[in-house]
């Protein structure tokens, strides 16, 4: 799974950058702004909302837990200070999808055993899109994680995220995780569209040999 979580430059808006992820392939966007008021991100998000369904995507929103069911969207995406997983699912059952920040094992066992159908894990790398950064995981940190994971007996997805590129991925892939969220590195490109095409040519070639 390849799953494009939305961001800004000088150059795109988030309404932007969802549409060209979209047009290179991508079929699982996260709205994610951090500084908006609900006002700013309802308007953003409808439109988003209308651009997934046109392309038949799965499109979940960050933290606004409150907002999921009035916009009707597929899930939530929650950070490790946002609310807790048990909490989310209290509010939303069953019927949304729920994914996790985590940085470590622990972070990651204790959010699926509350109910995660999936967790972000990060950062691989340094990343200016996100602030207060987790401690770098790198490809061990990875490989340590998905070890602790599997001997717990989850099998989860568990998405790498965090300064990712292109070239990381077929590293990546022999971690054992089950995909890549990306933001910057797609709408940083000189050509984004391209560049997610790409992408995803080299993630399904790496993730299905």
């Amino acid at each position: 799974m390849i799953q494009f979580i939305s961001h800004f430059n000088d150059k795109y808006t988030y309404l932007d950058s969802v549409k060209i992820a979209l047009d290179g392939g991508c079929r699982w966007v996260q709205l994610r702004m951090k500084d908006s008021s609900d006002e700013v991100f309802i308007e953003t998000a409808l439109k988003v909302k209308q651009l997934c369904a046109d392309y038949h995507s799965v499109m979940i929103i960050d933290d606004r837990v409150h907002l999921v069911e009035k916009l009707s969207v597929g899930g939530v995406h929650v950070g490790k200070n946002d609310m807790s997983v048990e909490e989310v699912r209290k509010i939303l059952g069953k019927k949304f999808i729920v994914g996790a920040t985590a940085n470590t094992f622990e972070d990651a066992f204790n959010a699926f055993q509350k109910g995660a159908d999936y967790v972000g894990c990060g950062p691989f790398r340094f990343t200016t899109t996100k602030k207060n950064l987790s401690p770098i995981l790198g490809l061990e940190g990875y490989r340590s994680i998905m070890s602790g994971l599997r001997n717990a007996g989850f099998s989860k997805p568990v998405v790498a995220i965090g300064g990712i590129t292109k070239a990381d991925i077929p590293s990546l892939a022999k971690t054992g995780v089950s995909g890549i969220a990306l933001s910057g590195t797609v709408l940083n490109a000189s050509d984004p569209v391209k560049e997610m095409k790409e992408i995803i040519k080299i993630f399904e070639n790496e993730w299905t040999n």
